[in-house]
């Protein structure tokens, strides 16, 4: 499956943004999605991420309360609606996808900058 990310981009202390990851080339309600971001000189950690149902998610506790993803399996779309945004939210966010039953995430989209200004 091959994974596009967008929507990323300047935003605001306190503004919002919303990330779309729009999914090809699989069938994507076979993939649990997840997004995750990068800070400069910081390891990748995992933000969000939604089983194939959409009936479970989970959140890193910095986001909990500020971010929700939602999926649309008709539109073959993952989302990231973040609002409340921190300077510490500055970042490059990728989406992913797991194969049903993996353990790990092995489908990566490409990045898209996030950058938020106190």
């Amino acid at each position: 499956v091959q994974l596009q990310a967008s929507g990323g981009g300047l935003a605001q202390a306190g503004g919002s943004l919303r990330l779309s990851c729009a999914a090809s080339g699989g069938t994507f309600s076979n993939y649990d999605m997840g997004w995750f971001r990068q800070a400069l000189g910081k390891q990748r950690e995992r933000v969000a991420d939604i089983t194939w149902t959409g009936s479970t998610t989970y959140y890193l506790g910095a986001v909990k309360g500020r971010f929700t993803i939602t999926r649309d399996n008709a539109k073959n779309t993952v989302y990231l609606q973040m609002n409340s945004l921190k300077p510490e939210d500055t970042a490059v966010y990728y989406c992913g996808a797991r194969r049903l039953a993996d353990p790990f995430y092995n489908y990566w989209g490409q990045g898209t900058q996030v950058t938020v200004s106190s």
